[in-house]
C-alpha cells in the first residue's frame, strides 16, 4: 500500500487498557479497512474469530498476542459469557485489547453484547466497522444488493435458531415484505427456513442463491430457485460459511457475470 498523502487524517491512538472492537471484513485480506490496519499494528492482544484470515493476522505487530476465540455452529467453541470476560481482564491488565470478528462486529458478530459487557465493566472501548459478509459478498459475485428495478429494501437476517431451539424469526412476515432476503450462518436450518417461507407464499420460482466462503479462494457460488435450493445445497456439499440470498436480485448475476470481471 502507498504511503498515505499528509492531508489524511490522523488514525487515533491505541491507549492501553482500551478494547477496539473491529470488523476484518467478510474474508479476502484485501478489504480489511485502513483503522482495522492500524489496529492491528497497534494492539498487544488480538482475540480473533475463527473466520479471520491468517493473512489479516499476520499483519500484527510483532509480540502481540494472538487469542483464539472463533464461534462455529455445532463445534466445541468458548461461551460468550466467556470471551466478554476474556475482553474484561485483559483490557484491567493494561493491554491494548483488539477483538477482531469476520465481517462487521455489529452485524450478527456480538460486538453489541460484547460492547455492553464492556460498558458493564466501566471499560473504555472503539468500534471499527467492517465489510459485512452479506452485503459484499453478493456484489463480488455479481448479486447487487438493491436496484431500482428489483428492490428499494433488503433484508438481513440471521439463519439460526434461538438459543432454547424455537425459531427466531417470523419467516412469513418476512417473506410478506416482498424484499430480498440475505440470510446469515443459514445452512443447518436451511430446509426449515425454505419450507417456511414456501409456505408464506414465496413462488417455488423465486431466484435463490448460495454464496459459499464468499471472497476466499474456496468460494463457491450456486444458483437455482428457492424450490430447488436445499436439493442444490446437498447436492454441492455446502456447509458453513455460507450466506443464502432469496429474491430477484440474485436473479440479476447472469446478466452481470457477461462482462464483470472477477475479483481475483
Amino acid at each position: 500500500m502507498n504511503q498515505l498523502p499528509p492531508s489524511f487524517p490522523d488514525f487515533a491512538e491505541f491507549p492501553q487498557g482500551e478494547v477496539w472492537l473491529a470488523g476484518a471484513g467478510p474474508g479476502d485480506p484485501r478489504l480489511l479497512t485502513l483503522l482495522a490496519l492500524h489496529a492491528l499494528r497497534s494492539a498487544d492482544d488480538i482475540v480473533y474469530d475463527a473466520l479471520v484470515d491468517k493473512r489479516v493476522l499476520d499483519l500484527a505487530r510483532d509480540g502481540a498476542e494472538l487469542i483464539p476465540a472463533g464461534k462455529r455452529g455445532g463445534r466445541p467453541s468458548p461461551h460468550q459469557g466467556d470471551i466478554n470476560e476474556l475482553l474484561i481482564a485483559r483490557a484491567l491488565m493494561n493491554r491494548r485489547v483488539l477483538r477482531l470478528k469476520g465481517g462487521d462486529p455489529f452485524v450478527f458478530g456480538r460486538g453489541g453484547e460484547e460492547a455492553m459487557a464492556l460498558v458493564r465493566a466501566g471499560i473504555r472501548f472503539r468500534v471499527i466497522p467492517g465489510v459485512t459478509a452479506g452485503l459484499a459478498g453478493a456484489a463480488l459475485a455479481g448479486i447487487p444488493a438493491t436496484t431500482r428495478e428489483t428492490n428499494h429494501a433488503v433484508i438481513l437476517a440471521a439463519g439460526h435458531r434461538k438459543a432454547d431451539g424455537s425459531p427466531a424469526l417470523d419467516w412469513q412476515a418476512l417473506a410478506a415484505t416482498g424484499q430480498p432476503i440475505v440470510l446469515y450462518m443459514p445452512m443447518a436450518q436451511l430446509a426449515e427456513i425454505v419450507a417456511a417461507l414456501l409456505a408464506a407464499g414465496l413462488a417455488p420460482e423465486t431466484p435463490a442463491s448460495i454464496l459459499h466462503a464468499a471472497t476466499t479462494p474456496e468460494e463457491i457460488v450456486v444458483e437455482a430457485d428457492l424450490g430447488s435450493l436445499v436439493m442444490a445445497a446437498e447436492k454441492a456439499q455446502l456447509g458453513a460459511p455460507s450466506i443464502v440470498i432469496v429474491g430477484q436480485i440474485a436473479a440479476l448475476r447472469g446478466e452481470l457475470l457477461r462482462t464483470m470481471v472477477p475479483w481475483t
